[in-house]
């Protein structure tokens, strides 16, 4: 293993001018003019993971973007590893608060800054490192590897529950490995053992056929703008509480141990809430801040539209008013369920008034994995190793839908970890990765290959 980690500490500046080239790609899922650059990065991937020795690399088609496939096959008594990732990013606006151009990458503060660097090239690219160190150094890497990067992660792309049913038997493995979450903060490596659900909506009220006087029809006719804020006032109680009929229903509680072990996690609300520039948090009465980002179900409206929203006034009633929202599910939540739950209330509460379009975007269940699991350990020393501190284990209040995926229909626990950190402002302008977390994941990724043979 001595040469395996000396390749990769002496491979570290070419390792990130390759990085460099794979940002590059703007491959945004979720815009149409950018599937070209998508189909392109596609390529550059298969390419790419050729050169480092799997020699089986190639497309899938799907409904969406092409997913990136390839697999090493050479030990015949050996337990396959499936690792997952996704190479589409998201779209970089608002573009005037990036220090650069999402998509030529720089370098500032010991951070490469771009699109897509620790969400989640960034984090793929480790594990493709540590692969390359493996065939480089001793011909091969002591198990079957299978390689799944989507390319519609970021889309909510709704067919890969069935493709991967359909594709059921080439992805099937005995463990899965997966980089695209973030650590508690920065000085403490995470394993991930539980992600949120979701399920996003977007409701549009449409009334008079026209925008229309105040003065002379205000009071007179119902404002579709007054009436949608009512009706989101509607979703939550003044106790942070989801008031959706059965939202609740299936709702695993937090344990006692587990809310015992989130506050002895390094993690202090008035941090959290400088951090963000926040006086206070608020949320669900009776939970920790920790409890209701990992282990309590949310809703939160995302973005509104209505009426006049330009400089100065103009004195209308709007023809329609627009939102769009999702819930954040924990486990045993079913998110089919709710999204119909979701619309049931949602039309009862819909004034005769008003003409409803509701619509589903997208849908993704909750995961929990078991702790009792040959890949979290081998996560857990190989981390430990990596970075010199010994790992805490977290949930997270996002989701990665394929995750539930692989655990009910490939019947394969995923082990999830992660190198981002908490400042890698993903989604969001100047999205960074640590180069430390950066070359330190490319040696855990390398680690837990070798580590896992002793676990099983």
């Amino acid at each position: 293993m001595e040469k395996i980690l000396n390749y990769i500490a002496e491979g570290k500046e070419r390792f990130l001018s390759e990085l460099i080239e794979f940002l590059k790609y703007p491959s945004i899922s979720s815009l149409s003019e950018n599937k070209p650059d998508m189909l392109a990065c596609a390529n550059w991937l298969v390419k790419h993971i050729k050169h480092i020795g799997i020699e089986d690399a190639r497309l899938l088609e799907t409904e969406g973007n092409p997913a990136v496939f390839a697999q090493w096959m050479g030990n015949e008594n050996a337990p396959t590893l499936l690792i997952y990732g996704h190479y589409d990013v998201q779209p970089v606006d608002p573009l005037d608060l990036w220090e650069t151009d999402p998509f030529t990458p720089i370098i500032k503060n010991n951070k490469i800054i771009g699109r897509g660097t620790a969400d989640d090239k960034g984090q793929l690219f480790c594990h493709l490192k540590a692969l390359e160190s493996f065939f480089k150094i001793n011909g091969k890497p002591p198990v079957n590897i299978k390689l799944f990067f989507e390319g519609d992660e970021e889309s909510s792309g709704d067919y890969m529950e069935e493709f991967i049913k359909k594709n059921k038997d080439l992805l099937a493995a005995d463990y899965v490995l997966i980089s695209d979450t973030e650590w508690l903060n920065d000085d403490s490596p995470s394993i991930c053992y539980g992600l949120r659900g979701i399920a996003y909506f977007e409701i549009k009220l449409t009334g008079p056929n026209r925008d229309l006087h105040s003065g002379s029809y205000g009071g007179v006719v119902d404002n579709p703008a007054n009436v949608l804020c009512w009706l989101i006032t509607q979703l939550k109680d003044k106790y942070g509480r989801v008031t959706i009929p059965n939202f609740y229903d299936k709702v695993v509680p937090l344990s006692k141990e587990e809310r015992e072990s989130f506050k002895k996690l390094p993690f202090k609300e008035e941090d959290y809430c400088e951090e963000l520039g926040v006086d206070a948090l608020n949320g669900e009465f009776g939970y920790t801040a920790l409890e209701r980002v990992w282990g309590r179900p949310a809703l939160d409206v995302n973005g509104m539209i209505s009426g006049f929203t330009q400089e100065g006034a103009k004195t209308v009633l709007p023809t329609y008013a627009s939102a769009k929202f999702s819930t954040r599910l924990v486990a045993n939540q079913n998110a089919q369920e709710i999204a119909e739950a979701v619309e049931k209330y949602v039309r009862f509460l819909t004034p005769p008034t008003m003409k409803l379009e509701f619509t589903c975007h997208s849908i993704g269940s909750p995961v929990l994995v078991s702790k009792d699991n040959p890949a979290i350990s081998a996560c857990f020393e190989a981390m430990k190793e990596a970075f010199g501190k010994e790992p805490v284990f977290t949930r997270e209040g996002g989701s990665i839908p394929i995750v539930e995926n692989f655990q009910s229909t490939l019947g394969t626990p995923p082990a999830l970890m992660g190198f981002g950190l908490p400042g890698d402002n993903i989604h969001s302008p100047n999205e960074n990765f640590d180069l430390n977390n950066f070359y330190g994941g490319i040696k855990a990724s390398a680690l837990f290959i070798e580590k896992l043979l002793k676990h099983i």
